[in-house]
């Protein structure tokens, strides 16, 4: 029961070639097996569009092979494109207003770049919000991603992120804060998670809200909190979904922007995500170029590749296990019964009967 390549979204190929289960649609429909249908409104912009698709697709598919999952990424013409991803979308993707009219069971929103001071000056934010409403009354949870949180928090409990003074970006030592929830269920009770972000949200403001907090660290937050009812909504402030080579490529472009004279001083390393050997080679890089007439000369250069040998992916097993619970939890709701809205019949504050 594996991951259904329902359209020729390139995404399915790749992911195919690197070893995952992949299914044709003809072959799809010939079996009598539950489907769950998830929406990810893909709001990442151009450099990170597709491999931010490719990361959420990637974690559904090694799930659990408890249902046929079926994953629609869509995204907002009110996002500023360039034309290669504006091709991508209008080829690949599917509309917001099908979406509506055949129904999801849950749906994954990503972060987004703003400009703006506040997040509902973005021209994003209420077509995100007409999404957000629709999906709260229509699909059984939705799992949101860093800035996807922010906005919802926002939205629901007029909570403000507060910007901080250095960008929160590396991998950080999280604690799991509520270890009987099933999200965080056969997870370790301390594990490490991605962040990278220049704003935060306080768990005091965020229990204030009654918001439950599952896992959170000393020194990057919150990681994971879910909403009062304890599962309607997902709040993930880190990134579960990243691969060990994302805050790589983020701290490339951040080498690029020095070389290209946009930064005086070269970036600082992720924090707890370089070993010792790959700072030593990134610094010989940059003591390399640093005496050159034209330094931007030098990004072919860059020891990408090297680099790459020398990190390590601390929390994808994580990261996959939660979703696998989420999509789990998805799966265990829309089945009570098929005819009525999975709420019906359960305390509508509390349907996982935690409390």
């Amino acid at each position: 029961m594996p991951l259904v390549a329902h359209n020729a979204l390139p995404t399915f190929r790749r992911l195919e070639h690197f070893g995952l289960e992949i299914m044709g649609q003809d072959a799809a429909l010939q079996q009598d097996i539950r489907e769950l249908h998830i929406g990810l409104l893909n709001m990442m912009p151009d450099a990170a569009l597709t491999a931010t698709e490719m990361q959420f697709i990637n974690l559904i598919g090694n799930c659990n092979k408890i249902a046929q999952f079926y994953v629609y990424p869509f995204s907002l013409p009110e996002l500023d494109r360039g034309e290669q991803a504006r091709a991508h979308i209008d080829r690949h993707y599917a509309d917001f207003e099908m979406l509506r009219d055949q129904g999801l069971d849950a749906l994954i929103i990503t972060g987004a770049n703003v400009v703006n001071p506040s997040l509902d000056q973005e021209p994003f934010w209420e077509p995100l919000i007409e999404v957000v409403e629709w999906a709260e009354n229509n699909v059984t949870s939705i799992l949101c991603s860093c800035l996807a949180t922010h906005a919802l928090v926002k939205h629901h409990h007029g909570i403000e992120r507060q910007p901080l003074e250095d960008k929160r970006w590396g991998v950080y030592s999280h604690r799991v804060t509520w270890p009987n929830h099933p999200l965080v269920r056969d997870i370790n009770t301390r594990f490490d998670a991605p962040h990278s972000r220049w704003n935060d949200v306080a768990r005091d403001d965020l229990e204030d809200a009654g918001l439950v907090v599952l896992a959170d660290s000393e020194q990057a937050g919150v990681h994971l909190a879910v909403s009062p009812d304890l599962f309607r909504i997902v709040y993930f402030q880190g990134h579960p979904e990243y691969d060990a080579f994302s805050l790589l490529k983020e701290y490339k472009r951040e080498v690029i922007r020095y070389l290209d004279g946009a930064l005086v001083e070269p970036p600082p390393f992720p924090q707890h995500y370089f070993s010792h050997n790959a700072k030593i080679l990134a610094l010989e890089f940059l003591r390399s170029v640093r005496g050159s007439r034209n330094p931007a000369a030098h990004v072919a250069d860059f020891p990408e590749e090297a680099l790459l040998s020398l990190v390590d992916n601390t929390w994808r097993d994580t990261g996959k296990a939660i979703v696998n619970n989420w999509l789990g939890l998805v799966y265990r709701l829309t089945n009570l019964d098929r005819k009525q809205p999975f709420m019906d019949g359960l305390d509508p504050n509390n349907p996982l009967g935690l409390l």
